[in-house]
């Protein structure tokens, strides 16, 4: 969507889920209200909250409502899961832009005002996602959310020279939580796969039929505490050393039935052949992992067979030191 005559930036919708975020909730949405650029409307979904999430919720709106925004909350009876409920909470919002929010969080209060103007520059742009910075339970800070994630300068120099689609094929790089999406984006994602986390599907889906990109700015204050659903853990050298030697399980069959949906949606979508392609070589790859024998010894030809003819640093989340996992792995 091209930016509009007067300069003005595109609309936004805030889609806010929630479940039993009472200690938290409050926080995050006065820093929502108080945005330099106001959300035209905050869709709030809530997935079966026993506690006072809901309450509270309204009681901040009737305190803070900014001039010119709308709320809605929509309660499920029957839980829906954070997938489903993120999906009908951003299929309730009517803005040209989605920004997707967590209950926990807290945002700084230019948050919209910088992600809006490069939506209303660049009619391309499909999704934006951002830096945060990591706070404890108590809002303390400790750290950056690419840093946790350990995202490359070449992991983001990526996003610049059309190479997204291969870089999101080995793994996730955009967190929901920081996210900004054009609306028109969820006819190509409707309905979201089962085996799909709403953010890395979007984030994919932007990669192959429009452009996804990033800002530095650490735009949110990322909670992390016991209760997080989905997180950013510290890379530690203990936590990757444990990832070397747990059990294989069924993890590469789920990310070859994950590259095997990819495909079958691209192709109803007309996309590139070529990134359609590349999706069919990542199903093929992960396949190869699961079959992979128990025997740690007989794995080794095949491994250093594939590593040598690229499929390691091409579709492995690691790249080349996924070949040391696979050597080593338990079955």
């Amino acid at each position: 969507m091209p930016a509009s005559p007067d300069g003005a930036p595109p609309t936004v919708s805030v889609a806010l889920c929630t479940y039993n975020g009472a200690p938290y909730v409050r926080q995050q949405l006065v820093s929502i209200l108080a945005q330099t650029v106001p959300p035209a409307e905050v869709i709030v979904s809530d997935d079966g909250s026993t506690d006072r999430t809901v309450e509270l919720v309204r009681a901040v709106w009737e305190r803070q409502r900014p001039p010119g925004t709308t709320l809605r909350v929509l309660v499920n009876e029957t839980p829906l899961g954070v997938v489903r409920n993120f999906e009908q909470a951003m299929g309730a919002c009517a803005g040209e832009v989605i920004a997707l929010s967590d209950q926990d969080d807290v945002w700084r209060p230019d948050k919209l005002e910088l992600m809006l103007a490069q939506f209303g520059a660049r009619p391309d742009l499909g999704v934006l996602f951002t830096d945060a910075r990591l706070v404890d339970d108590g809002g303390q800070p400790f750290g950056s959310l690419f840093a946790a994630l350990e995202i490359s300068s070449a992991d983001l120099a990526a996003f610049g020279s059309g190479a997204a689609f291969g870089t999101l094929l080995r793994r996730n790089l955009a967190t929901g939580a920081t996210m900004l999406l054009r609306r028109s984006l969820l006819d190509a994602a409707r309905p979201f796969p089962a085996i799909w986390v709403h953010d890395e599907w979007l984030a994919i889906l932007a990669a192959a039929t429009s452009t996804i990109d990033w800002l530095p700015e650490r735009l949110i204050d990322y909670r992390q505490h016991s209760r997080n659903q989905i997180g950013a853990a510290k890379p530690t050298l203990r936590r990757k050393i444990s990832k070397v030697l747990e059990p294989r399980a069924d993890r590469y069959e789920l990310l070859a039935a994950r590259a095997d949906v990819l495909v079958e949606r691209l192709d109803e979508l007309g996309a590139d052949p070529a990134v359609i392609e590349l999706a069919r070589r990542k199903a093929a790859h992960e396949r190869f992992r699961a079959a992979l024998p128990a025997s740690r010894p007989r794995r080794v030809r095949a491994v250093l067979a594939a590593d040598r003819a690229g499929d390691y640093a091409a579709f492995s989340s690691r790249g080349r030191a996924d070949v040391l996992r696979d050597l080593l792995q338990p079955q």
